[in-house]
């Protein structure tokens, strides 16, 4: 009796390796393949460490260095350029703005051309899929450079370099957006003997327009952000403020125009988070 229990324990306890195998512990060729991954991470962390001269001896010195220039962004001071600095800082907004709205009303009609369910022709779909991933796979900061170059220093320059980058990225979050459109909608405007358009207008469009609008609203968030650095290269802004008290060595009036910088950010996200909750709500009640 109790070797049939001895054995029917030691196959259920089979089965349980069988189908849990990790609850048991890993295999030989498992902890190999483990340890090997460890190594290779471990030996591309030193070397990169190492590649890039990282070294507690420079982040040392660093800090040292750091807690100078702490000591010197307290207190905060406009050093009497109040009005100049709100002037550039609403520039930099404006700029985001404009790269933002810019992008979006292209991105509202490239979008369709990376759609699946529009755009059936693999060949042109991938293509059109390419080309966004080429805009936004180079960052706003390199267009920046270019344009300054193409138009000159000055806010244009990060407009352009804003609604280019966005175009890539819109793009492709509204392609996505189509793509997952409900399809009894469609479904309903083409049983009714819409055409392509009709179908376009009335059963895609405003299931996505919320969607839509909510992604221009966090992109106009995160380029109020962009809009400073992109100012730093010469496009004007409150990036061009910062980075001329920062070589003048001006810390007190450089943490003034990072306090104004976070607040206008943070003003910015409220309103854009509050306008995003009723967005999504009226797009919810228009689906259902």
């Amino acid at each position: 009796m109790s070797l049939r229990k001895e054995a029917a324990r030691a196959e259920h306890m089979a089965g349980l390796k069988a189908a849990y195998p990790r609850a048991f512990g890993l295999s030989l060729s498992q902890k190999i393949r483990l340890t090997a991954i460890w190594a290779a991470f471990f030996t591309v962390l030193f070397f990169s460490l190492d590649y890039l001269g990282v070294g507690f001896t420079r982040i040392w010195n660093g800090l040292d260095r750091m807690g100078i220039i702490a000591g010197g962004l307290f207190p905060p001071r406009s050093g009497g350029a109040f009005p100049e600095l709100m002037g550039a800082l609403m520039e930099s907004v404006a700029m985001a703005f404009l790269g933002t709205l810019m992008a979006s009303l292209v991105a509202m009609v490239l979008c369709f051309s990376g759609a699946r369910n529009i755009l059936p022709a693999r060949i042109l779909r991938f293509s059109f899929r390419r080309s966004f991933d080429f805009l936004r796979g180079v960052d706003s900061l390199v267009w920046a450079l270019v344009y300054v170059r193409a138009v000159g220093l000055g806010p244009l320059a990060g407009v352009l370099a804003i609604a280019t980058s966005d175009v890539g990225t819109l793009s492709k979050l509204y392609a996505e957006a189509i793509e997952s459109a409900d399809k009894k909608q469609i479904d309903a405007i083409r049983a009714g003997g819409g055409n392509r358009l009709e179908v376009i207008r009335f059963g895609i469009i405003p299931q996505i327009l919320p969607v839509m609008l909510t992604n221009a609203l966090y992109m106009f968030e995160s380029n109020t952000r962009s809009a400073t650095i992109l100012g730093i290269v010469g496009a004007g802004g409150i990036g061009f403020q910062l980075s001329d008290r920062i070589r003048a060595h001006r810390w007190d009036e450089v943490s003034f125009i990072i306090i104004m910088i976070v607040g206008a950010v943070f003003v910015i996200d409220m309103i854009s988070r509050f306008l995003r909750a009723k967005l999504i709500h009226a797009g919810k009640r228009q689906v259902l």
